[in-house]
C-alpha cells in the first residue's frame, strides 16, 4: 500500500510525497533511511490496494512516448555522473501535479533507496505496466554495466513504436467506425425490422423459405436475449484476458495461433525479429559476449512461441553451436530464412553487430509496410462482409414477400 507523509528532508527544506511500504512501522523505517523527518504519515487511500474500487485493478499503462522520455532523460543524467536514486528524482520533480506518475516515481525512488537494483525497483512497483521487453532490457544493461547507453537505445526505440502505434490507431479509425456501425445496424435490423415483417408473414399462412426461417430465428433470439448476450460478451473479454495473463500453456497455444494466422503472423515475426535483432545489436555494441546477449534478448520478445524458439537457440549456443544453424533445423517455428542466412554470414565474418542492426531496420521497415497492406486490404474487406450479411437479411425478407406478390 502507499502512504502519503509530510516533513523536511536532511536540508530542512519542506517535502511531501507518497511512499510505498507493506505497514505503517515500513514506511517510517524508509522515511528515516531517506532522512526525511516527517510530520504528517496517513494511508493514502487513492492507491490503496484493500480498497473495493482498486481490488480488482490492474496497473495503469504508460505511452511508449512518455516512456521514450524518461528513458532519455534517465540516460542524460546517467552519464552526466548523477546517481541513479537522485536521476529518478529529478525526473519525479516534473510529474508532481500527475499523481500516478508521482507515486510511480515515489515508489521505484523507495526500492532504489533500499538497495535494491533498477530492474527489481520497476518489477515490485505495483502502479505502472512496463512493456516486458522494456524491464528485460533494465536486467540486460544492469548486468552488463551499461544501462545508460540501453536506456538512450530504449528510448529511440521506443519512439518508432509510437510513430506506428499512432500510424495504426489513426489507421484504425474508419475501420472501427464501419463495425460499430454495422453491428449496431445488423442488431438493429434483427432485434426490430426483423420481427415487424415477420408478423406480416404470420398472418399470410405461407411457407417460408429456410433462410427467411434462420433469419426470423436469429432476430427473435437477439431480441429475447440481448442483454445477456451483451453480458456473454463482457464475461468472455474479461476471462479471456485472465487466462492470457494467467496460464502460459493458454498464452502460448494463442501466440502459437497468431502467428500461423495469415498476414497478421507475419506482422508479428517481422515485429519481433526486429526486436531480437535490435537488441542484439545493443547489448554486442557494448561488449557483453554473443552467448549472453542471444540468451538476454530472447527474454524480450512478446510472443512466447519466438522467445521459448530464441531461448532455447540461446541454450545451445552455450554448447558451442551456431545460431544459424539451430535456428534452420527448429521444429517450433519455420523463421525467415531471409533472417537465418544473415545470421549466418555475420557469425563468419564476425560482423554480426552491424548485421544484425541493418537487420532490425530492414524488418522494422518491412513490418511497417506489411501493416500498412493489412489495414489497407480491412477496409473493403470489412465493407465486403457488412454488405454481404445485410444483404443475406434483406434477400431473406423479400423472398417471402415477392412470392406473396407473384401468388
Amino acid at each position: 500500500m502507499f502512504f502519503k507523509y509530510q516533513g523536511y528532508d536532511s536540508f530542512g527544506s519542506r517535502v511531501k510525497g507518497v511512499i510505498e511500504a507493506s505497514d505503517i512501522e515500513t514506511a517510517k523505517i524508509k522515511l528515516k533511511q531517506q532522512k526525511i523527518i516527517y510530520e504528517k504519515l496517513i494511508i493514502d487511500n487513492g492507491v490503496d490496494f484493500f480498497d473495493f474500487k482498486t481490488l480488482f485493478s490492474q496497473k495503469k499503462t504508460i505511452s511508449s512516448l512518455l516512456l521514450s522520455s524518461i528513458s532519455k532523460d534517465l540516460s542524460i543524467y546517467l552519464n552526466a555522473g548523477i546517481s541513479l536514486p537522485n536521476s529518478v528524482k529529478l525526473i519525479n520533480e516534473r510529474y508532481k501535479n500527475d499523481k500516478q506518475m508521482d507515486q510511480f516515481f515515489a515508489s521505484v525512488l523507495s526500492f532504489l533507496n533500499e538497495g535494491k537494483n533498477f530492474f527489481t525497483s520497476l518489477e515490485t512497483q505495483t502502479v505502472i505496466k512496463l512493456p516486458e521487453f522494456y524491464l528485460q532490457s533494465i536486467k540486460v544493461s544492469e548486468d552488463g554495466g551499461i544501462l545508460q547507453d540501453v536506456l538512450l537505445e530504449l528510448s529511440n526505440y521506443l519512439i518508432k513504436e509510437y510513430k506506428l502505434e499512432k500510424q495504426i490507431s489513426q489507421a484504425m479509425i474508419y475501420p472501427s467506425f464501419i463495425i460499430v456501425i454495422s453491428v449496431l445496424m445488423v442488431a438493429f435490423m434483427l432485434s426490430f425490422i426483423v420481427p415487424k415483417i415477420t408478423d406480416i408473414f404470420a398472418q399470410s399462412n405461407q411457407e417460408l423459405p429456410e433462410i427467411t426461417t434462420f433469419v426470423i430465428s436469429c432476430g427473435n433470439f437477439m431480441s429475447n436475449n440481448y442483454i445477456s448476450l451483451a453480458f456473454f460478451v463482457i464475461v468472455f473479454i474479461f476471462l479471456f484476458n485472465i487466462l492470457l495473463q494467467k496460464l502460459e500453456h493458454f498464452r502460448y497455444s494463442f501466440d502459437n495461433f497468431l502467428l500461423h494466422f495469415p498476414l497478421v503472423g507475419n506482422i508479428i515475426e517481422l515485429n519481433e525479429l526486429s526486436r531480437f535483432s535490435y537488441m542484439n545489436a545493443i547489448l554486442l555494441k557494448s561488449g557483453v559476449s554473443v552467448v549472453v546477449a542471444f540468451k538476454m534478448s530472447s527474454n524480450t520478445l512478446g510472443n512466447s512461441v519466438l522467445r521459448k524458439l530464441f531461448s532455447d537457440a540461446s541454450n545451445k549456443v552455450v554448447e558451442g553451436e551456431r545460431l544459424s544453424k539451430i535456428l534452420e533445423a527448429n521444429k517450433i517455428y519455420p523463421l525467415d530464412i531471409a533472417f537465418i542466412q544473415a545470421i549466418a554470414i555475420g557469425e563468419e565474418t564476425s560482423q554480426l553487430e552491424p548485421i544484425l542492426q541493418n537487420l532490425a531496420e530492414l524488418y522494422s521497415s518491412k513490418n511497417s509496410d506489411k501493416l500498412h497492406s493489412f489495414l489497407t486490404l480491412l477496409e473493403p474487406a470489412l465493407m465486403l462482409l457488412v454488405g454481404g450479411i445485410i444483404g443475406f437479411i434483406v434477400i431473406a425478407m423479400l423472398l417471402p414477400i415477392f412470392s406473396m406478390s407473384v401468388g
